[in-house]
């Protein structure tokens, strides 16, 4: 039998879920994860935040 098919696959936590039973490693790979999440993120805030602003300027501000 190969290690692969004994060893349990790990899942990526959901977030607020446990991170107890997660190595260092993977916590480490969780984290550089939730980098690159926050990244894309930010980029369609800014995107958005782009838009909104154009058409403002084109059709004033809504309040």
């Amino acid at each position: 039998m190969d290690e692969d098919e004994v060893r349990p696959k790990r899942t990526v936590p959901e977030l607020g879920g446990s991170l107890e039973r997660l190595s260092v490693e993977e916590l480490e790979a969780y984290i550089e994860t939730l980098k690159r999440e926050i990244a894309r993120v930010e980029a369609e805030l800014a995107r958005k935040r782009g838009l909104r602003d154009a058409a403002e300027a084109l059709f004033g501000r809504r309040d």
